[in-house]
């Protein structure tokens, strides 16, 4: 085994002859070449006593100390966000952990006096202008078979505005103070105004956009017989006082 071995991977005479010479001109901090060939030999005699055959990577690096100096930049640190601590922080109806939703704790807010006004606005195709008698009072007003649709509208918009924590669930039920309901008709368009007052700790901005949206599904349940091209549109808070913002 050694003789077939030694004739696969021995060493020649010219191959030491060549490593002597070219280890004359390495630097003495290197170890000679001489001293290398013969611990590779003295690691293959081992091998020929049943031992590893293969020489291990710690024996060769006893052998071969490494010349060549490596240099790792480290790498910055990464910088961890905690997305769900930050919309928290905004999103106060979410836990810390961004799992779960309750209502806000309003304990420790002031109380203070707020308002907010909401409005929407119906849109009626040519049909049902014609189809509709309109009276000209202080107010336009449509009549139709079911009878008076904006003042219909109006009560439905404020019953609808103190229900308001009943339908979104992380609202406060609040003592509202007042709420009143304005529709009004310029041409084919009704637009709905929702007003809401409260002395609270939380503001009445849902109670307001609850009374307008309302109030505009009402107008269109009492259209729809004759067309279903009305179009409810533009339905947003405009205004709001107390509070933080």
């Amino acid at each position: 085994l050694r003789d077939e071995r030694e004739a696969l991977y021995g060493f020649t005479k010219d191959d030491r002859e060549a490593w002597s010479n070219a280890g004359s001109t390495t630097s003495n901090d290197d170890p000679p070449f001489e001293d290398f060939l013969r611990q590779v030999e003295e690691l293959r005699n081992m091998n020929d006593n049943d031992q590893d055959e293969n020489i291990s990577s710690s024996q060769l690096e006893t052998i071969i100390p490494s010349t060549a100096s490596t240099t790792t930049t480290p790498s910055p640190p990464a910088i961890a966000v905690d997305t769900a601590a930050e919309n928290s922080s905004v999103l106060t109806h979410l836990s810390s952990d961004g799992t779960s939703v309750s209502m806000v704790d309003v304990g420790p807010k002031q109380i203070t006096r707020r308002m907010a006004r909401a409005q929407s606005k119906v849109i009626f195709p040519p049909e049902v202008m014609e189809a509709f008698q309109i009276t000209f009072g202080a107010k336009k007003e449509m009549i139709g078979p079911k009878g008076p649709i904006f003042s219909t509208a109006k009560l439905a918009g404020i019953m609808a505005a103190k229900k308001t924590s009943d339908m979104i669930p992380l609202c406060h039920p609040l003592p509202l103070e007042r709420v009143s309901v304005d529709i009004s008709l310029r041409e084919n368009v009704a637009t709905i105004e929702c007003e809401c007052r409260v002395t609270h700790k939380t503001g009445v901005e849902m109670e307001a956009l609850m009374g307008a949206s309302v109030a505009a599904l009402t107008i269109y349940d009492m259209v729809k017989a004759v067309s279903h091209q009305v179009t409810i549109t533009e339905t947003q808070l405009t205004t709001k006082t107390g509070g933080k913002r």
